[in-house]
């Protein structure tokens, strides 16, 4: 029998990380598989000391402390906590203590938990805050070891800003930064500007205040050599992305409205010469097609909510390596069947396709000759599909025509996602009984049919 060290193991089963089931089962191979494999598969820990557990019970907890006395367990399994979900821990407190129990008291309750999870014996690199978080985790005695290599926050403005003023001082190593703004950004620009080495930074904005969008953007300018991936959910107020030559990935992602891009120039000479994912909309077809001829040929991802001929055309001119890309078509087909043959025809890398088809907008989109293009013009590369539409408008003839002159060529990875809740059921047999078909056929390597959640669908990922 072939002995693995520890190193071999430990890099083996952070590959089996989604596959809980495996994973347990290497619990139980050898105490050497099992001390390797805790620390991965271990998610739910809960040790109270006696000061707490008395603590808990004065202030109505009594159901969650037990008498029962258990044997030790193998190992700390606190000391394997890394990532933590505020958010779920308050649900599960709050579920899980009296109703009687007043709120007063149930801060305290929430207090003496987050000292389970909080302290010197522990090395947080997630933290998640939920909306309304008001306790201050930098008070907690352990909070500086615990918190101080921290690599990941995501959180509120609008929680207690004394709160994120405290983190500031323990938390200088994050990395990645996720903030939803409410209100006053003065103490997250302070815990902004301590970092030294933030790369991904995602800010949805819930206001509308142009000064607070600036006072922001400024921030990040400190920053712009680290940071290689930027969400933000406003129209850019400043130049500041002028500044970010490294910049990877780049999404704009508005909440809620349309937004009035009156001054477009400030594109117009913004380079970001090294950038490969690029996700918007609601962002003018003019201003993204300027962006995308300044990527220097660099970009594999694509995602944007338009189907301008213009856009289309700067995106197989411009893009070469392109991989994977995602359209929303809302005008009548046969005004793009050219240049979506040309981008197949140019763009010889590409290797996923979604599109998304808005029937409100689009109620004749011919199917027929969309399939008919992609026969014709796909390269040897395109094999995985996305295909979402609201209405019955496809029918059984046109995929099966497709699937049927798909042979020959790499096996697809299929998923349709039908938005129609009235959608007939025995369309739904059919549908799924046709595919598999081809399924065995080999045509189709595997398909996914989802007739209600649309999630998802804009993500290029094909787990089927």
């Amino acid at each position: 029998m072939v002995y693995l060290n520890k190193d071999i193991l430990f890099l083996i089963f952070e590959e089996l990380k989604k596959d809980k089931k495996s994973l347990y089962s290497c619990l139980l191979v050898n105490r050497t598989w099992c001390e390797t494999a805790i620390p991965i598969l271990w998610k739910n820990p809960f040790i109270r000391d006696d000061k707490s557990r008395d603590i808990l019970k004065d202030q109505g907890i009594n159901n969650l402390i037990t008498e029962k006395t258990y044997q030790k367990p193998l190992f700390n399994y606190i000391f394997f906590w890394k990532y933590l979900e505020l958010s779920y821990l308050e649900s599960v407190i709050i579920s899980s203590t009296s109703k009687k129990v007043e709120e007063s008291k149930l801060s305290i309750i929430k207090n003496e938990i987050l000292k389970v999870f909080i302290n010197r014996n522990t090395k947080l690199i997630h933290l998640s805050l939920p909306y309304d978080f008001d306790n201050r985790l930098h008070h907690i005695s352990g909070a500086e070891n615990c918190l101080s290599e921290l690599q990941s926050l995501r959180c509120f403005t609008k929680i207690n800003q004394h709160h994120l003023e405290g983190l500031a001082k323990i938390c200088k190593s994050i990395k990645k930064l996720s903030v939803r703004v409410f209100t006053d950004v003065n103490d997250i620009i302070k815990l902004i500007e301590v970092q030294t080495n933030l790369n991904d930074v995602k800010f949805a904005s819930m206001i509308e205040d142009e000064s607070i969008y600036k006072t922001l953007e400024e921030s990040l300018i400190k920053h712009a050599d680290t940071i290689q991936h930027l969400k933000i959910g406003w129209k850019p107020i400043t130049r500041f992305l002028s500044h970010f030559t490294n910049l990877l990935s780049l999404e704009f992602y508005f909440i809620d409205g349309y937004i009035k891009w009156n001054d477009v120039k400030y594109f117009e000479n913004l380079s970001l010469p090294v950038l490969k994912f690029l996700k918007v909309a609601k962002v003018p077809s003019k201003v993204l097609a300027k962006l995308i001829e300044n990527t220097k040929e660099t970009l594999s991802e694509i995602s944007a909510f338009y189907d301008d001929k213009i856009l289309i055309k700067t995106i197989y001119q411009n893009c070469p390596n392109l991989k994977y890309l995602n359209l929303t078509i809302f005008s009548n087909f046969n005004t793009l069947n050219s240049e979506i043959e040309n981008l197949l025809i140019n763009c010889k890398l590409l290797n996923g396709l979604i599109i998304e088809i808005d029937e409100d907008k689009n109620n004749e989109f011919n199917w027929d000759e969309f399939f008919k293009i992609l026969i014709k013009s796909s390269s040897n590369n395109l094999f995985k599909f996305k295909f979402c539409f609201y209405y019955n408008t496809i029918k059984l003839e046109d995929i099966k025509l497709f699937l049927d002159n798909w042979k020959d060529r790499n096996s697809l990875l299929l998923k349709l996602y039908i938005g129609n809740y009235y959608f007939k059921v025995k369309f739904k047999h059919q549908l799924e009984n046709l595919i598999k078909d081809y399924k065995k056929k080999g045509i189709v390597r595997n398909y996914s049919i989802d007739f209600q959640s649309y999630s998802h669908i804009d993500e290029f990922e094909w787990d089927l």
